[in-house]
Formats: C-alpha cells, sequence, structure tokens
C-alpha cells in the first residue's frame, strides 16, 4: 500500500475512535481487515473506545479474529479492546485463554490476555447471577450450584440428576474412544487408524512435539477432541479417514467450528497415505 493512503487509513482509524459515533464501527470493522497492520492495530484501539457505545456484538465480531492476527501489537490491542466489551465478549474467552497459556505468545500479550480473562469471566458471573437457568435436558429451574458445576464439567446446563446421566454417557464413550486406540506408533502412542500412525511417526521423525487426542473448548458451548494439535505451531491436524454419511456431516461441523474461530486447521485424507510425510509438512509449511 502507498505510504501517503496507509497514513490516511491510519489517521482515520484514529479519528473515528475519538469521534464517539456508534455510527463509525462499521467503517472500523472494515479498516480492521487492511493489509496493513498498523492500520489493523489502530482500528482495533478504535472500536476499544468506542465501547459502551457501539453495537457491543458487531463490535466483538470485527475484533475476534484479530486474536489470530499475524502481528503481535495487533493481537495486543485486539485483547485491549475486547475486555472492554465485558460480556459480549465471551465468545473470545476460549481464544483468550489460549492466548494467556500459549509457550509462543509474547509476554505482554500472555499477561493482557490474562487480564482480559479474569475481568470478562467476572463480568459474565455477575450477570448470569441475575439470569434463570434451566436444565438443557429436562427444562427445569437450576439452582446455581448446579449451574456452575454443570457448566464447569459440560460447558452445558444440566440439573443434578441430568447431570449424572451425561456424566456416565460421557465416561462410557470416553471409554469406547480408548478402546478404540489400538494401534501403537514407534514412539510408543496409541491411536485409532493407520493414517493416525503414519503422521504420529512424521511428526515424530521432524521433532515437532505434538499433543493426540485432547479436549480442547474452541466455541462457546462446544468441546471437540482434535486428533492433533501442535503447541509450537498452534495447528490442529484433523485426520479424516472415514466415507460414512454420519462421519461426513460430523467432519463438515467441525471444520465449519474452526473455521469460524479462526483456527490454523490441517485436513489429512487416506488418499494421503502413501506420501503422509510430505503432505503434512507440505501443509505445515505455510504456518512455519
Amino acid at each position: 500500500m502507498d505510504k501517503k493512503l496507509e497514513q490516511q487509513f491510519r489517521q482515520r482509524a484514529v479519528d473515528l475512535g475519538n469521534s464517539g459515533d456508534p455510527a463509525a464501527l462499521p467503517e472500523l470493522a472494515n479498516l480492521a481487515r487492511s493489509p496493513v497492520a498498523n492500520v489493523r492495530r489502530l482500528a482495533a484501539s478504535a472500536m476499544g473506545k468506542l465501547a459502551g457505545l457501539a453495537d457491543a456484538d458487531e463490535a466483538v465480531a470485527a475484533l475476534h479474529p484479530l486474536l489470530s492476527d499475524t502481528h503481535p501489537q495487533v493481537r495486543q490491542y485486539a485483547v485491549r479492546a475486547l475486555k472492554l466489551y465485558g460480556v459480549a465478549a465471551r465468545p473470545a474467552l476460549p481464544d483468550l485463554r489460549d492466548m494467556a497459556a500459549s509457550p509462543v505468545e509474547k509476554d505482554y500479550n500472555q499477561r493482557d490476555a490474562a487480564l482480559a480473562v479474569e475481568y470478562i469471566t467476572e463480568a459474565v458471573r455477575i450477570a448470569e447471577e441475575q439470569v434463570v437457568h434451566l436444565c438443557k435436558r429436562c427444562g427445569v429451574r437450576l439452582a446455581p450450584d448446579e449451574y456452575v458445576r454443570s457448566r464447569k464439567a459440560f460447558q452445558r446446563p444440566f440439573c443434578d440428576h441430568c447431570f449424572d446421566e451425561v456424566f456416565l454417557e460421557r465416561r462410557n464413550y470416553e471409554i469406547k474412544v480408548e478402546l478404540q486406540k489400538n494401534i501403537r506408533a514407534k514412539d510408543g502412542t496409541w491411536v485409532q487408524s493407520d493414517g493416525e500412525r503414519l503422521i504420529c511417526e512424521a511428526l515424530k521423525a521432524e521433532g515437532i512435539r505434538y499433543r493426540y487426542d485432547e479436549r480442547f473448548r474452541i466455541l462457546d458451548g462446544y468441546a471437540i477432541r482434535p486428533d492433533f494439535y501442535l503447541p509450537e505451531f498452534d495447528v490442529y491436524i484433523e485426520y479424516w479417514g472415514m466415507e460414512t454419511a454420519d462421519y461426513k456431516i460430523g467432519m463438515l461441523k467441525k471444520q465449519q467450528l474452526y473455521q469460524q474461530q479462526g483456527k490454523r486447521l490441517i485436513s489429512l485424507y487416506p488418499a494421503d497415505k502413501q506420501v503422509m510425510r510430505t503432505r503434512l509438512l507440505e501443509k505445515l509449511r505455510q504456518y512455519r
């Protein structure tokens, strides 16, 4: 972008933030998608200044993708702005927690993200104390301790009776999943398919650390189990190894969750098995 034009966009973002005009939000959201990092950073800062004036949900929707921005200062200003939107920023909590815990994130972003999580969580708690919650299964009104317990365990509201039923169902599912892990990779990891074994061994050969089949909460109300997570790159890997209709429906829904949250996803398929290591490294190269 031409330097003069860039300067104009930067100044425009500053002016819109200082205007106090909520009608400036759509233009700021557009500036937040600029190819220039400094324009995105100033747009995020400006949206923070409009907290309490502009539509909170629209502002959070524009700020949330900036948590995955390639420029650390853009991420920093997005975190600070989201904090100011309190309860409305709840959808960003999973990513803010990831940022606070990420070993590859800048120290100042880890610190700001942790503060934002604390602030937003407290705002949500205060708001929820004034709301009547119903069991997702049977519809009965929940006591505060029932709500807290079930949200902590399942990210969904259940009464104590339904909680126990869901817990048993989940435990049986976990056992079933573990029993399906009957293939052992060279590094000792037990996996569910030959394709996953090849991925394990490719990652091990490249000296890339990974977590296998751990639950991550990446979207409000949902918990998923990615096949692999690479903390060094903040990249998820899914091996889509089945062809049934139900499996494909689940695959599309899961891919949509990754996309909605701006997560880095590498998809691999049975057709890749003969060249798994080459294909994996080829797709990972864009994140290195």
